[in-house]
């Protein structure tokens, strides 16, 4: 007696597998993530994550229209703020001049269409290196927002299409949808962290950015890795506070609370791909232990087949060029 159904027939041939694929990977998917800092014709390269660079707003123009050519039409902003800049009260992060400010305008002068998200924490501000105001040794919640509310104005006035907050205090979507709202931008966009663990994952990107805590750690306002049903509790609030885009951070250890979020919610569910991720498959590739092409996509095709509308990532480029 043969099998009637042999599912080996889908799979005999490149050409059936490509017909009968579930996940398909287009530049569509991706955010690319972007590090700005002050300077003149300056990239450098960030130590623990080969490959991956810094730019100054000279060359981020170029970078900018590279990824456009490429079909990569949407980019998160995060900026490397000089130390002397840096206070408890985020007061840089308001300049009109800023940093921030100024990439978001070169991004739009350079190539006008590219979607441009900005990263709206305290950390890269911060002389403590939290996300938010420090006040007796404590992150004090109310007043940051207070501040985080006026960061995303500013970064709205300077061309943002979307605000991301990515410090997870309570109650900051709200106030940040309200100042939009009071300010006329009532089409900014809010892509919301809204289940951003306090994870071991994020070590190359602090290097990236220079925005270790200073004391302690993050726990008392990013989430317990142990839990499920928190992050969809903190989901379904950010949307009813005004999220157009939730967040799930990190991605490969937490592909569970991306497909719950998924099944549980009507709007579209970002992954951020982090630094840790990144850095150990560059170093795992370097010294011959993985196929590193192989895995990267073995990696994005999981993070979309759990339930990924965007994904953020660091291999943004490499993927698109490989699969073109």
């Amino acid at each position: 007696m043969y099998p009637l159904r042999r599912n080996r027939r889908l799979r005999s041939s490149e050409s059936i597998r490509s017909l009968v694929r579930e996940t398909i990977i287009s530049p569509n998917d991706f955010l690319v993530p972007l590090f700005v800092v002050e300077g003149k014709s300056t990239k450098e390269e960030i130590p623990s994550m080969p490959g991956y660079f810094r730019f100054s707003l000279d060359l981020l123009s170029a970078e900018v229209k590279q990824l456009w050519s490429l079909g990569l039409k949407s980019v998160l902003l995060f900026v490397k703020v000089p130390d002397e800049l840096k206070d408890n009260s985020g007061k840089e992060a308001l300049n009109a001049d800023g940093l921030m400010q100024r990439a978001i305008k070169t991004i739009k002068d350079a190539c006008p269409e590219m979607l441009v998200m900005t990263d709206v924490a305290l950390d890269p501000y911060s002389s403590y290196g939290h996300d938010g105001i420090v006040e007796n040794g404590q992150i004090i919640n109310d007043e940051t927002i207070d501040v985080l509310a006026e960061m995303s104005v500013s970064h709205a006035k300077a061309g943002a299409d979307f605000v991301a907050p990515s410090d997870m205090m309570d109650g900051r979507i709200l106030a940040i949808r309200e100042a939009l709202e009071d300010e006329g931008f009532v089409n900014t966009g809010i892509m919301s962290y809204s289940a951003k663990y306090a994870s071991a994952f994020y070590g190359p990107f602090r290097d990236a950015l220079d925005s270790a805590p200073g004391f302690g750690d993050k726990k008392t306002y990013q989430m317990d890795p142990a839990n499920r049903d928190e992050a969809i509790r903190e989901t379904e609030m950010d949307i009813d506070e005004g999220a157009d885009i939730v967040m799930v951070k990190p991605g490969l250890c937490y592909l569970d609370i991306v497909r719950e979020i998924r099944n549980s919610v009507e709007v579209p569910v970002a992954v951020y791909q982090v630094s840790g991720e990144y850095a150990m498959l560059k170093a795992a590739a370097e010294k011959g232990w993985l196929d590193h092409d192989a895995v990267m996509m073995e990696q994005i095709i999981a993070i979309k087949r759990a339930g990924a509308h965007i994904i953020a990532s660091y291999f943004a480029k490499d993927v698109v060029k490989l699969i073109s």
